[in-house]
Order: structure tokens, then C-alpha cells, then sequence
């Protein structure tokens, strides 16, 4: 359900309609969300709960930031997920604009429409031009979406890796985040009557505006330590072997302290023990790392810096016997 202003709409109305609050079931306290999020196999700090749990409650956008791979996307999939409503995903990119991201009208059905009524003969003008830029002939948009989702059932909006839309695209989301409404010019104004749940995720290629953080609560993803880590790898790849997964999470983890140009994140400690699990591996060997080094290094320069001698000497500090790691 929307609240529409504007002269083409016989709902039109100057009331302010209050936004209502989302009938879905939240947690009532941090440590349920986390458990909530548990479920979903998504391990969080407290940190990241008590941000994502206050965001619920205020019904406030929430910014993620965070070097690429940490889990900021993931956080609204398994969100969405343990709450039992859609997700919207609007993935932002350089030059992307209202048309691919609010709305855009059908013209192709305009046209048509209008040849069918002049086939049928005489056309009122002003009649014409209201229909045709009427709700049945507007493409709807992820965030356009968002706004006119279900009462009961108002979904997780994700607008991801701002950073690489330009920074108008960024300022016209101003306004939707601050009072939950669009304005198309033929409609007027678009407001949801249930805020959808907004998570924004950055990987800081540039900074954003001091205007558009004002409107939202922020944290901060980092790197995981290596306890943190290695309970990711153990729950999302259970049939890895223990000592297998102690290796690839201590590798990594040493890795990380190397100069690279693209730091390793979870995603590619995910994809590296399901690789290793597929070649049924039960240890790692300098052959296998060698072999398969370019599932957690993404650039010819890391590749080169790190293969052979130096990915040997990170190797020998994953040889710890599984339980004897120090897990600070």
C-alpha cells in the first residue's frame, strides 16, 4: 500500500500518511537475532548484531562497510531469509539511473495503445496522456518495489556496493532514505505506508556522502580473526575435515598480512575449502596450494608474489595439529 500525491490520481490527498510499523516477526532482543542469524549459518560479532538489531527496531537504513568478501551482501540474503520475506536487490554500477533503478514507462505498450485507440477512432487528448502515464503502464523498479511491497509483509531492500554508482545516483537516493518516498513527476509522490528494511553496502572504492551516512546507522565489517574464520568455514563446509580446515583458515589468515594487492575475504576461504572438499583433500600439501592458489588470489601480481617459496614458508605455519591454534 502507497500514498500517491499528485492531480492525475483520483486518490490524490494533501494528509500525511504516518508510516506503520512492520507487521514481521523481529527478535526482540540482540542475542535472539543472533541466534535467528545462527540458523541461517551467518556467524556475527556482537557488534554487527547490535547494529543490524537497532536498524530493525528504529526502522533506520543500515550502511555496511567493508573490503569485498567480508559477508555485507550476505547480511540481507540471510536476513531476508530468517524473517520469511522477499529480498529486493538493486546492485548499483557505474552510470546506473532512475530508469534502472525507481522506474521507467513502458513505451513500446504506450505506443501500441495509442494506435489502438486512434483505430478505433476519435481521441481525447488529455484523456489519452492521463492513461498513458498511468500505473498500468509503469515498469516498475527494485526500489519503486520496495515501496509499494505488501503491508504485512514489507521485504529487505538491498542497495549494493553504492560506492559504484556516480555520486548523483547517490544523492537522489536522499530522499527515500530519509522519509521511505519517491517522486515521479506524471504520478507525484510514492511513499510507503511500511518501511522496507534497507541495507546499503559499500566496499569504500570511494567515500560517500556525509548527507546520505547522516541518514543511516554504519558499522564497519573487518577481516574475521582467525576463530571467527574457521567457525564460517566449519559451518558452511561441515564435511570438511577438521584438520583441513584449520590449514585453510590459518593460511589464510597469514596470507592476509602479506602485501597484496586483493586481500583474500571469506568468500574465497569459502570457495577454496569447497574446491579442496571436491578434490578430496584431507590436508593441505605445497602442490595442492600451488595448484590452487588462484581460488583465493584474484590478481597475476598476488599470484606472482606469492606462489612458490613465500606461499611455502605461509604453509609451514598452517601445520599446527588441529586444537593447538591460538584462536585470539
Amino acid at each position: 500500500m502507497v500514498h500517491r500525491e499528485g492531480l492525475t490520481l483520483p486518490c490524490h490527498t494533501n494528509d500525511i500518511i504516518r508510516t506503520r510499523v512492520s507487521n514481521l516477526p523481529l527478535p526482540t532482543s540482540i542475542d535472539e537475532l543472533q541466534t535467528l542469524l545462527a540458523r541461517q549459518q551467518y556467524v556475527t560479532d556482537r557488534g554487527l548484531a547490535t547494529s543490524v538489531y537497532l536498524a530493525l527496531t528504529l526502522q533506520r537504513p543500515l550502511l555496511l562497510e567493508g573490503e569485498a568478501g567480508v559477508g555485507k551482501t550476505e547480511i540481507a540474503k540471510v536476513l531476508a531469509s530468517a524473517l520469511g520475506t522477499e529480498l529486493i536487490r538493486l546492485q548499483c554500477y557505474e552510470g546506473l539511473d532512475v530508469t534502472h533503478a525507481v522506474y521507467e514507462w513502458n513505451y513500446a505498450r504506450q505506443l501500441l495503445e495509442i494506435r489502438m485507440r486512434e483505430a478505433g477512432g476519435a481521441v481525447a487528448r488529455d484523456k489519452l496522456a492521463a492513461d498513458l502515464f498511468g500505473p498500468d503502464f509503469l515498469i516498475k523498479r527494485p526500489l519503486l518495489r520496495a515501496l509499494e511491497a505488501p503491508d504485512d509483509r514489507p521485504p529487505v531492500l538491498l542497495i549494493d556496493e553504492l560506492d559504484r554508482a556516480d555520486e548523483e545516483f547517490e544523492g537522489y537516493l536522499l530522499e527515500l532514505l530519509s522519509d521511505y518516498q519517491v517522486t515521479i513527476p506524471e504520478l507525484g509522490t510514492i511513499r510507503a505506508t511500511t518501511r522496507p528494511i534497507v541495507i546499503i553496502t559499500s566496499n569504500r572504492t570511494r567515500e560517500l556522502h556525509d548527507a546520505l551516512k547522516r541518514r543511516c546507522l554504519y558499522w564497519w565489517i573487518d577481516y574475521p580473526d582467525f576463530d571467527k574464520e574457521y567457525r564460517i568455514v566449519t559451518q558452511k563446509v561441515p564435511e570438511a575435515p577438521a584438520r583441513l580446515a584449520e590449514q585453510v583458515t590459518r593460511f589464510v589468515q597469514q596470507l592476509r598480512t602479506a602485501e597484496l594487492y586483493k586481500v583474500t575475504g571469506v568468500s574465497e576461504t569459502l570457495d577454496w575449502i569447497a574446491a579442496l572438499v571436491a578434490l578430496d583433500r584431507q590436508e593441505l600439501d605445497r602442490e595442492t596450494i600451488d595448484e590452487t592458489l588462484g581460488l583465493i588470489l584474484k590478481t597475476q601480481e598476488d599470484l606472482q608474489a606469492i606462489r612458490g617459496e613465500q606461499a611455502h614458508t605461509l604453509f609451514e605455519h598452517s601445520l599446527l595439529p588441529t586444537g593447538t591454534a591460538d584462536r585470539g
